[in-house]
């Protein structure tokens, strides 16, 4: 038992403390809002993307696809958003119910998915293909459930449909996914020159992306909408898991797969998820009280589903 414990504290608490020292170099002043951004946006449109690359271009892409897995991941995300649109019904102010369906399925699968599982196995593993098998989806559904339920909402604008198919088609991440399979599956030679290169651009995105995570949280945002915003936590880190990791396991999925899956349901609501609520017409004060809530509660969140999942002989 303290051995497993000892494993997930290591594969954890470096992502807690990396948000932390992100916390504190905010406070002191030593990073900025205007550089918090950049560097937020130098990871999601460079360094992950790299790192994603980096993994899959290694790998045999025969080995590496697994159709049944991506399945798994594009259905349970499907349904996470089903079940969370019902439960917004319930809400009594249905001006934050677009805010809440988005901030209680979208999950900060990339940066955290391959940093958790690198700290784990060393690399990636499967973190792209349940990226791949989410993202797309995650971004459609966004920007379709933020356009129907606008506040104090009349029709939809049915150009904000358009938006998503450009979204995917240049979305970093997606590009960095295809680029790396496209390498592996016709076997393209790495020199030495060029793998030293990529690797070194690979090594910031965890590090950076996780302290940029930590510099935005703002404990005042975080108690603005206090109840709502914690039934979304509650979903976020602990309802989808109890409904779709049993099932993963069901399905046979184990080692990075689990972990990614556990990533896809468990981790914390991504910090675009505010952005893009403000783009489209949203207060955006339930979307950050709840990207706050689930950044501070996923360190705990996590490491108690890894000990269950390492226990159970899973991991």
């Amino acid at each position: 038992m303290l051995s497993n414990l000892v494993f997930c504290l290591n594969a954890t608490m470096p992502i807690f403390l990396l948000m932390l020292l992100g916390m504190f170099f905010m406070h002191v002043g030593i990073f900025t809002d205007d550089f918090v951004a950049k560097m937020n946006s130098f990871v999601f449109r460079i360094a992950l993307p790299v790192l994603i690359f980096y993994d899959l271009c290694r790998e045999d892409f025969y080995k590496v696809w697994d159709l049944k897995y991506v399945a798994y991941c594009f259905c349970a995300t499907a349904a996470s958003i089903l079940l969370v649109t019902g439960i917004s019904y319930l809400l009594g102010n249905k001006n934050i119910q677009g805010e809440f369906i988005q901030v209680a399925y979208r999950s900060s699968a990339a940066i955290l998915g391959v940093t958790l599982v690198e700290n784990i196995y060393g690399t990636a593993g499967m973190t792209p293909l349940m990226i791949l098998g989410v993202v797309p989806l995650y971004n459609i559904a966004a920007v379709i459930d933020l356009s129907f339920y606008k506040p104090n909402r009349g029709p939809m604008d049915k150009k904000l449909l358009a938006k998503p198919c450009r979204d995917i088609l240049t979305n970093p991440i997606i590009l960095g996914i295809v680029a790396g399979l496209l390498w592996s599956l016709l076997e393209l030679p790495m020199p030495k020159v060029l793998d030293t290169t990529v690797s070194s651009v690979a090594r910031l995105a965890t590090p950076l992306g996780v302290m940029a995570m930590g510099a935005t949280f703002d404990i005042k945002k975080a108690l603005s909408s206090i109840r709502t915003a914690g039934l979304g936590a509650f979903i976020k880190l602990f309802g989808l898991c109890c409904i779709f990791l049993p099932i993963g396991i069901a399905l046979g999925f184990r080692q990075d797969k689990l972990v990614a899956a556990l990533i896809m349901c468990g981790s914390p609501s991504t910090v675009s998820c505010y952005v893009m609520a403000k783009e489209m017409g949203h207060d955006g004060t339930l979307t950050s009280s709840t990207v706050m809530l689930t950044t501070l509660f996923s360190a705990f969140s996590l490491t108690m589903w890894l000990f269950i999942l390492k226990t159970m002989g899973f991991l």
